[in-house]
């Protein structure tokens, strides 16, 4: 039996709360849940009241939780949830709200919605502080040093540790989360990299996306591709979210399972043992039929419609060109069509291609720039990193 000497572990649930298997711990320093979303209902439930229930089983009596800002319903099961157990539970204030000497928290990851998790971060980590070294207690070198500053806007108290405190906002400009609202630019490419793979989420990633993307081509030198890389897994609501994506104006849909690349040697860490291959090849035809439909359907165009008998639209449709590959790297190989020095790396298997296929990627050939959406699953991302940023796997 190994004995480690850990002096501070962050232990994140797997799926829920209440019956994941890191529910064993009973005295934690603090509690803290993020923001809720649709997902594993299999396990979880099919109502945000339901999933609000499994999440509120980390609490434990006696012991502070936090939580971002949630829909009304889930908030009441919450706070149900805290009282029946036996614990307080605070609300965190926005990131913008916070009363400090240095000026407004800058965050360093992109999106509005990764605001309400730096909000959570701090407060779990100054209540650790707080709980751990005590209320004006100070260390050798006097740094943990704590007054009590009550929150301007909701009356939230909260703990600030005066000398540490310019760290935190040091430390939360320079965080890096890779895979989440993540941008990596491979000369005339760049990839967007997004792990949502929720309702919600997805919402996030697509305004992230429109906003970044659209500040991208203000410095374009001419025509810029759009293609959309996408894959989901287990019961998530492919359809749904795919039509989120519409409105981002992909001139390319292109669909691949979680398999990073299609030889025996793959690394058995990034496969799914427990889903046939010819299933998840099937769930991206499913994906490329949801796609087409939503993309070809009068009712998703946003611009007014000049109707001839009621029938004919004579508004131009972007209809985007769809394809399916076997695995991540023939998709993200046939994307960049030899614009990216990483990934025409003699050491990577380059997979045969159909005449009809190729003749398709005639607009990225021609392009300035490609812009590349990543999104779906948290597993295509990370398979995406290990082929663009290969120093991350080692």
């Amino acid at each position: 039996m190994f004995v480690f000497q850990v002096d501070l572990a962050i232990i994140e649930v797997g799926i829920g709360g209440a019956y994941d298997c890191t529910n064993i711990i009973r005295r934690p320093w603090v509690c803290g849940i993020s923001s809720l979303g649709i997902d594993h209902t299999q396990l979880l439930g099919d109502t945000m009241e339901k999933i609000a229930w499994q999440k509120g089983g980390i609490f434990k009596p006696g012991v502070p939780a936090f939580t971002v800002k949630q829909p009304e319903e889930a908030m009441m099961v919450l706070k149900d949830r805290a009282k029946e157990i036996g614990c307080s539970l605070q609300v965190c204030p926005g990131l913008m709200d916070y009363d400090t000497d240095g000026g407004p928290i800058w965050l360093g990851l992109a999106g509005q919605h990764q605001q309400p998790n730096a909000s959570l971060a701090l407060q779990l980590s100054h209540t650790w502080m707080q709980r751990r070294c005590l209320p004006g207690k100070k260390s050798s070198d006097g740094l943990f040093s704590y007054e009590t500053i009550l929150h301007p806007t909701n009356h939230v108290i909260f703990q600030r540790v005066k000398e540490l405190f310019k760290v935190t906002m040091r430390t939360l400009l320079d965080t890096e989360w890779p895979g989440r609202n993540q941008t990596l630019k491979h000369g005339q490419i760049t990839y967007f990299l997004d792990g949502a793979h929720t309702m919600r989420s997805m919402l996030a990633c697509v305004q992230w996306f429109k906003e970044s993307a659209a500040q991208h081509e203000l410095t374009a030198s001419g025509p810029v591709a759009r293609v959309l890389l996408f894959n989901s897994t287990g019961d998530r609501d492919s359809a749904a979210m795919l039509k989120l994506l519409v409105p981002c104006q992909f001139d390319f849909a292109v669909f691949c399972p979680n398999i990073t690349e299609a030889i025996a040697s793959c690394n058995a860490d990034q496969q799914n043992f427990n889903v046939s291959i010819e299933h998840m090849l099937t769930r991206c035809l499913d994906n490329q039929s949801s796609w087409r439909l939503h993309n070809s359907s009068p009712s998703d165009l946003t611009e007014p419609q000049m109707l001839i008998g009621d029938t004919l639209c004579m508004v131009p449709e972007k209809k985007a060109e769809t394809l399916v590959f076997p695995c991540i790297l023939s998709s993200l190989q046939w994307i960049a069509q030899g614009k990216d020095s990483v990934l025409v790396d003699s050491g990577k298997t380059q997979l045969p291609v159909k005449p009809s296929v190729m003749a398709k990627a005639a607009l990225l050939r021609e392009t300035t720039a490609i812009h590349v959406l990543i999104t779906g699953s948290l597993h295509l991302v990370g398979g995406a990193l290990k082929h663009l940023d290969p120093a991350m796997s080692k």
